[in-house]
Order: C-alpha cells, then sequence, then structure tokens
C-alpha cells in the first residue's frame, strides 16, 4: 500500500501547514494552554503544531556566519543547572542554545556546531568575566577580541554599593536606621528611573549618610569609563578613580578594582571603535528569556525551550 505525501499538510496530517503556522504565530504571544482552550484543541496538539512552526523558522533563518557574537548562560532549573546561548550581536539574535553546564567544553560544543571556518570569521566575543567562556574562545577562535559586557561589569559595582549599605545599616542603630531601611531599590536604581518620591528619599538618604553618599557617588562616576575611545586615557581615569577609593574605607570597592584590573585587557578592549558594537540587546534578551520561561514553567521539554529561544528575535512566517 503506498501512502502519498500531501504538501499541505502539517507533520500531524489531521491539519495544515497554513493552521499550524496560525497556531504557532498565536503562540508567540500566548501560552499554549490560553491557545488550547481557544481553539478547543488538545495542549499537546499546540505544542507539537507550535514545534514545528518554530523549526520552519529556524530552517528559513539559515546557518549564521556571525562576526560579532554575545555569550551567557541562563539557569533552567534549580540546582545550578544552566545552559550556554550565543547569540549574534549584528543581527541581534540568538543562534545557539546547548551545553551540559556553563564549563569550557560545553562552550567547545558552540564551536564545534559553527565549524572552523565559520570560527575563524569571529570578530568580537562579549561575555561576562566567567574564566571557561574566555578560555574556549582564545583556543577555537584566536582572532577574536574578548570584551566583557559592562552590565554584567556595573552589576558586580551595584553588588559592592548594596554590600556598603548593608554594613552601614549593621553599623547604626536605633532612629539612624530608618534612612537606609528599604531603600535598597532607590540606591541601586538609575536617577533617571526613580519617581519623584524615590528622588526624595535618595536625596535624603545620601545627606544623612556619609558613607553612602560617597560610594553612590563613586558607582555613578565609574559609568563615563565606557566612554573613552583611548585605552590609555581610560586607564588614567580607573587609575584615579581606584586612587579616590583611598581612607574611604570602602573594602567592597576595593574588593570590585582588584577585579578589574585582573580583567583589565577585556574590558579595555571596548575603546577600539572596532568593537563599538550595541550591548543593550544581550540584556533584552536575558530579559525575553525571562519571561519565556515563566510561561513554560513546569515544562521539561528542553527541546521546546531551545526552539523558543532561538525563534523569539525571528520575524514571523
Amino acid at each position: 500500500m503506498k501512502r502519498e505525501r500531501l504538501e499541505f499538510l502539517a507533520d500531524n496530517p489531521f491539519y495544515t501547514k497554513r493552521f499550524a503556522h496560525y497556531v504557532g504565530r498565536r503562540c508567540r504571544s500566548a501560552t499554549i494552554k490560553d491557545i488550547a482552550q481557544e481553539l478547543n484543541l488538545d495542549w499537546d496538539t499546540v505544542k507539537a503544531l507550535e514545534k514545528q512552526y518554530m523549526a520552519v523558522q529556524l530552517a528559513k533563518a539559515g546557518t549564521p556566519g556571525p562576526k560579532a557574537i554575545g555569550i551567557d548562560e541562563i539557569s533552567i532549573r534549580k540546582g545550578h543547572t544552566y545552559r550556554i546561548v550565543v547569540s549574534d550581536l549584528l543581527r541581534s539574535r540568538p543562534i545557539w542554545f546547548g551545553g551540559e553546564d556553563r564549563s569550557e567544553a560545553s562552550m567547545g560544543q558552540f564551536y564545534d556546531w559553527l565549524g572552523e571556518k565559520n570560527s575563524r570569521g569571529i570578530r568580537l566575543a562579549v561575555m561576562d568575566m566567567w574564566k571557561p567562556f574566555r578560555n574556549a574562545t582564545n583556543a577555537r577562535a584566536p582572532q577574536a577580541a574578548v570584551l566583557f559586557d559592562k552590565f554584567h561589569i556595573m552589576r558586580h559595582l551595584g553588588e559592592a554599593l548594596d554590600q556598603v549599605r548593608k554594613s552601614e545599616y549593621a553599623r547604626l542603630s536605633g532612629s539612624d536606621r530608618r534612612f537606609i531601611k528599604g531603600q535598597k531599590y532607590t540606591l541601586l536604581s538609575h536617577r533617571e528611573n526613580l519617581t519623584l518620591e524615590g528622588k526624595r528619599s535618595l536625596k535624603l538618604l545620601l545627606s544623612a549618610n556619609q558613607r553612602l553618599n560617597t560610594a553612590y557617588l563613586l558607582k555613578e562616576s565609574f559609568g563615563s569609563l565606557w566612554s573613552y575611545e583611548r585605552e590609555p586615557w581610560a586607564r588614567r581615569f580607573f587609575e584615579n578613580w581606584r586612587a579616590s577609593l583611598k581612607w574611604q574605607r570602602l573594602a567592597p570597592y576595593e574588593k570590585f578594582a582588584e577585579m578589574i584590573e585582573r580583567h583589565w585587557d577585556g574590558i579595555a578592549a571596548y575603546c577600539k571603535p572596532e568593537n563599538k558594537v550595541s550591548l543593550g540587546f544581550v540584556e533584552g534578551l536575558n530579559n525575553k528569556i525571562r519571561v519565556i520561561q515563566r510561561r513554560a514553567y513546569g515544562l521539561r521539554d528542553e527541546e521546546y525551550l531551545r526552539l523558543k529561544i532561538l525563534t523569539c528575535m525571528l520575524p514571523a512566517l
């Protein structure tokens, strides 16, 4: 008996490709459960149709040959279970999701997938300061400049400021604590993002505590490092900033400065004009991934998560 294959049918022969693509487009902005209820379909059927839609999206996007990549890790479940996400920064889309953890061997799987020829075409790799990522990149794409993500660096500085806040809260007692209590996010947020009430609270906090005021001003001034276009001037700025820590008794900031010193090459690379790429995409992608994970909470299908992440920036079919 011969079975004829009809091109207009989806992998599930009860539905056409056109309908599968409609389901896939709807699932880009809603959960599987919502679409199943809306279309009166089984949950597993909607999921299968969406996976088919996303596979077609990836096939149409083609094989990447990235010139600038962003490397980051995401936690897929509790217990320090990580996967690596690599993005094409010039095309603003994720291109690889995989690995068993965030080790050098897992990072090497990306370069195996990309191939030696395409790996040699990478000129810039943006990552956090995780050593295995840097080692794998230096070994497999030695011509690529390594650039440490400024958002991760500023996050470390924010954590140092929060440690100062906690130490000041512990040092003070009684009514003196009232200016610090509950002001963590007021202190860590950008001033322009604060409400009028938040700006008043920040002003009151900084006027009431000299050490926090100094720590806050140092944190705000450090952001100027990214505006320099020549490495010697950036280096002079950093040395002056580090010298200003003297006598301030800000131990978390001194540890931060030591970390910057150890990773200076990956920070100074930002001064070169050819390395000026938009790093906001990586942070935007991380937010998008968190939304995807919330919608797929409890779903253990890692292949589904991989497809969702790799297609989240692709145009709809």
